[in-house]
């Protein structure tokens, strides 16, 4: 701006001294030209008088000396005859001009008596005014003088008048400089920050009131702005979810931080294109087809989970703006899916096998193919399997009870009680198989359904007495450890392999099916038991070698 203020003051200074001078030259100039020419017509009066008595010899006295007038130039009179002929001339013999009728100011003073003109040199530097007066004896006497024009006296002074014009420049600059600082201080010195502060033009105030406006809206709309930005933070930075956001050349724009522990990546990576965080060619091409169809998806394994990956377009007032992909931990679900169809599968088999046995006992009954003293055999089979079929539904109904949370209110249980409630219960199975079960440890009282509790214990122990060893024992510990209440059931069984032992709470899995159908066993029993420890917040831990037994202890959070 100062730039433009010193330019525009050098400019306008620059345009008065050449306005001034164009001016007083036009002036002066002209007022000269016109002295002169009134100069000049009452000498040629003069001399037509002079010439009208004397005749020739006035004229031959001028022609001696130059006949001047102080401050003007030399005159010149020409005597011309009535047919043109020039009669006498002060500056240049008569005998060598030319005849002069045609010339314009002869001709008209001929005709009106009196008459002027004005000739110019081929180079414009100079000028010749003319006036002619008709004489009473027929002639016509003519008086000139030579002048220099405008543009002849310009290049004449054109040394002074560029030094005035250097003087004027220098000195228009160092004003200029001095006003376009002056004016310019109080502009750089505003304080935008408190725009109504500022002591400046009042030609400002306007200006300043409406950026104090500006500002004060600017700022409310930052304050909103931060606070949808924390808000859209703090709910993407809780989310389980991963999100990613994407302009439309699929660079990142934003990444929750669910987001990149799935990529193995942080917050360096924005800025990026995110096939640089995962080159998978399903990525690449659901980011296409959501780029192209607006919706794009897939499921991939991700870090050891799997997930399902939703990539979607963006748009605003019907032109895409970006991408977002969302990012779904589907690992559970995945497991579940794969869960209930094999527990289906398992139900569908263990529900057939009873069946089965019931159906083709009762047909060789039915049709008498069975011998007398054959019909207890099949008809203790009968009741067997379907005392096993009840089991098994109420095993199924009760994990499906589980499953849905469905249970009686909790109440304060006493495990000692419970578990002495369970080894009476099943003391005579025990005898049977010689396998010794004790209760050993303390009155402890835990929060929880009565029933399911002495379900879970009823059926560790039932599993401890069906894989014992004849002559075994069995060990049920109540007691307080350092992580809460707990309830230990060690057996001196056959043991379960390591590599079995990951599954055993499975649904229907057995180590040893062939044992397990002997002993009567559904598969459910344990996978009872860890829903009953996962409805009751307890920990379930198992300790397992084979041929030395099994100790399976639940423990319960610390109140």
């Amino acid at each position: 701006m100062t730039r433009k203020i010193f330019h525009s003051i050098i400019l306008a200074a620059a345009a008065v001294l050449l306005a001034n001078l164009v001016i007083v030259m036009g002036c002066l100039y002209s007022y000269y030209r016109n002295v002169q020419e009134k100069q000049l017509r009452d000498e040629l009066r003069l001399a037509a008088y002079a010439v009208e008595e004397e005749g020739r010899a006035y004229l031959e006295k001028l022609s001696g000396g130059s006949y001047r007038l102080p401050g003007i130039a030399d005159y010149r009179f020409t005597w011309i005859a009535s047919d043109g002929a020039v009669l006498f001339d002060t500056n240049v013999s008569a005998e060598t001009m030319e005849n002069h009728k045609n010339r314009v100011e002869v001709r008209e003073a001929f005709i009106n008596g009196e008459s002027g003109g004005v000739r110019y040199s081929d180079t414009l530097t100079e000028r010749t005014l003319y006036y002619a007066r008709a004489l009473a004896d027929g002639t016509v006497l003519r008086i000139s003088i030579s002048q220099a024009t405008v543009f002849a006296l310009a290049l004449g002074m054109l040394q002074p008048i560029l030094l005035i014009g250097i003087l004027a420049v220098v000195l228009s600059a160092v004003l200029a400089r001095r006003m376009a600082k002056k004016i310019v201080q109080p502009l750089n010195s505003l304080d935008l920050e408190r725009p109504l502060e500022n002591d400046s033009y009042e030609e400002l105030a306007p200006l300043l009131r409406r950026i104090h406006q500006q500002r004060q809206q600017i700022d409310r709309q930052l304050l909103s702005l931060k606070k949808k930005t924390d808000e859209f933070e703090q709910i993407t930075g809780h989310m389980n979810e991963g999100l990613v956001l994407m302009d439309n050349s699929g660079r990142i724009l934003s990444i929750n931080p669910a987001a990149q522990e799935i990529f193995q990546t942080d917050i360096s990576c924005i800025g990026q294109e995110f096939l640089l965080i995962d080159r998978s060619r399903d990525m690449s091409e659901a980011i296409q087809s959501a780029a192209d169809r607006g919706h794009g998806e897939f499921r991939g394994a991700q870090n050891g989970r799997e997930y399902q990956f939703d990539v979607s377009r963006i748009e605003s007032e019907g032109t895409a703006i970006g991408m977002v992909l969302l990012a779904f931990d589907v690992t559970e679900q995945i497991a579940a899916e794969r869960s209930r169809r094999e527990f289906t599968a398992n139900v569908s088999h263990e529900l057939k096998t009873p069946l089965q046995t019931i159906t083709g006992s009762a047909e060789l009954l039915e049709n008498g193919l069975v011998r007398q003293e054959d019909i207890p055999h099949f008809i203790r089979l009968i009741r067997t399997e379907a005392a096993r079929l009840v089991t098994l539904v109420e095993d199924i109904i009760h994990l499906s009870q589980l499953d849905e949370g469905i249970a009686p209110a909790c109440e304060d249980v006493d495990l000692l009680e419970t578990a002495n409630h369970v080894v009476s219960a099943l003391r005579s199975s025990a005898e049977t198989k010689k396998v010794k079960i004790s209760v050993n440890g303390e009155s402890i009282h835990v929060k929880g359904v009565r029933s399911f509790l002495h379900e879970m214990v009823y059926n560790l122990c039932d599993n401890a007495i069906k894989y014992n060893v004849e002559g075994g024992c069995i060990e049920v510990t109540i007691g307080n450890g350092s992580h809460g209440a707990f309830i230990t059931v060690k057996d001196s069984g056959i043991g379960i392999p390591l590599e079995y032992q990951s599954r055993i709470f499975e649904r229907f899995f057995r180590v040893d099916k062939s044992r397990s159908k002997s002993s009567g066993g559904t598969g459910l029993g344990l996978s009872i038991v860890k829903h009953i420890a996962q409805f009751h917040n307890a920990a379930v831990q198992l300790c397992s070698r084979v041929g030395e037994g099994t100790e399976i202890s639940i423990i319960f959070p610390s109140k």
